[in-house]
């Protein structure tokens, strides 16, 4: 490997990384690496140490914000950056190892995705923009839809992760460490698994990946199981203060919203849930409804959080926190995940936001100049064709309105929510009407919520 060299990783948080590869390109010192990745790993493991040691001069991903190194070195103009939706990102994997030039896809219409102008890198003076992200080709098909064109990628060098190696290349994952590494392993020049075993042979019917598409296999000299989120069913977290102080109460707020966000599920339905108070759903949702809950990580039957002492460092949700699995659960390929969600085989879609508009778009990536995140999935899936529910609290830190005639932050997507639940009620999207309160908390009123909704309620029901 030499400096300059384009490099695709594997992985889902720290889950499936090739965590031993990294630490010999740290050794190495390969310089002025451009990787794509899902992530940019933690301040102090995976690509976070490539960042920390500023081996790296551009990142290709959908979701950073794990990595205040990253943010720090991006907002300091020393670093670019290209924000790729999640899905988007898998599937430009997955054409480009299947000789498939570009793809059309929905995520992304009406946002800097499909407009470009992204500030891909800043000036040193944190403000200047000195590159932007390019405008997407789009195209209208026989469906009424509009997609945006996206070409495949190539890399110089896959790096990925799997549980075994056969002496024939195949190759096994385990759990949710599957997610993005066979969509990351086809569209390398070289491709290079790290893997904790290797064996004689895997029997046919359990290879994942077939040996054909791998040059390289190295059995992992130190497995480490790092965990980034440890969460327990039977061990509950000290209450957080909210922005005045009162203890407790914010996490009080979304155990709320996450309570009654678990009465739209309804037996036999497929739902995403995706990070922040969605995910929190699976731990409500137990012995109520017999739903399905997908990750966009790889994981169709989500369970509750671990008992302390049965958690697996291999099996997490979106938030990258410990989770268990469900009666008829699966896992897959990050490109299935989002096949699913672009196929309409999911019934409904929960995902956070930092702002809703009164005409149902959604903000919920990027805060220009404060906070980096990315979109993660959450452009693929507002635009999925399912039900689209937004959970949130109804304002922001300080009291910041969160509610608004227009989002003052980049779109994630327009006009594309269902629902919106918040510690204050619920509210219905009407397309004549705008959003309708049907719900309210037996600690709100009617005027509290239209003070602290900067839009127009159009009527209200208990």
């Amino acid at each position: 490997m030499k400096d300059g060299a384009l490099v695709g990783m594997g992985g889902f948080g720290l889950v499936g990384i090739p965590e031993n590869g990294v630490l010999a390109m740290i050794e190495k010192q390969v310089k002025n690496i451009r990787i794509v990745s899902n992530i940019a790993g933690t301040s102090d493991w995976g690509i976070g140490l490539l960042l920390k040691d500023r081996q790296v001069i551009e990142m290709n991903a959908s979701y950073v914000g794990e990595n205040p190194t990253f943010e720090k070195q991006y907002l300091n103009g020393e670093i670019s950056l290209n924000m790729i939706p999640q899905g988007t990102l898998a599937e430009r994997c997955r054409i480009g190892s299947s000789g498939i030039p570009a793809a059309y896809v929905k995520a992304g219409v009406g946002t800097y995705v499909e407009t470009g102008g992204f500030p891909m890198r800043l000036g040193s003076d944190g403000k200047s923009i000195t590159q932007v992200t390019r405008p997407r080709e789009k195209k209208a098909f026989e469906d009424g839809q509009e997609y945006l064109l996206e070409e495949g990628l190539h890399v110089d060098f896959s790096m990925i992760r799997a549980h075994q190696a056969d002496k024939y290349g195949n190759l096994r994952f385990r759990k949710t460490a599957r997610n993005f590494n066979p969509d990351m392993a086809g569209y390398g020049d070289v491709v290079i698994a790290e893997v904790d075993e290797i064996v004689d042979e895997i029997p046919p019917e359990l290879v994942h990946f077939p040996g054909c598409f791998v040059h390289r296999i190295y059995k992992s000299p130190k497995i480490y199981h790092k965990i980034e989120r440890l969460k327990y069913s039977d061990v509950k977290p000290a209450p957080k203060p909210d922005a005045k102080g009162k203890g407790g109460s914010k996490d009080l707020k979304r155990q709320r919203i996450a309570d009654r966000a678990v009465k739209e599920l309804t037996d036999g339905m497929y739902c995403n849930l995706g990070i922040g108070i969605p995910v929190t759903v699976a731990n409500t949702v137990m012995g109520k409804v017999d739903a399905d809950l997908q990750g966009e990580n790889g994981i169709v039957g989500m369970g509750p959080y671990p008992k302390k002492g049965q958690e697996d460092a291999d099996l997490i949700n979106a938030g990258k926190e410990t989770i268990t699995e469900a009666i008829g659960h699966s896992h897959n390929r990050s490109s299935d995940a989002f096949g699913m969600m672009r196929g309409k085989h999911l019934h409904m879609t929960m995902l956070g936001s930092l702002q809703v508009s009164e005409t149902g778009d959604i903000a919920n990536w990027i805060i220009p100049g404060q906070k980096v995140k990315g979109m993660g999935g959450a452009m693929d899936l507002v635009t999925c064709g399912s039900r689209v529910v937004v959970v949130m609290e109804h304002v922001g830190p300080g009291g910041t309105a969160k509610f608004l005639p227009k989002c003052t932050i980049p779109l994630t997507g327009k006009g594309c929510i269902s629902t919106l639940i918040t510690d204050m009620g619920v509210f219905e999207y009407k397309d004549k009407e705008g959003f309708v309160l049907t719900e309210i908390a037996s600690d709100a009123t009617v005027e509290q919520i239209k003070k602290l909704s900067l839009i127009h309620i159009c009527r209200c029901r208990r």
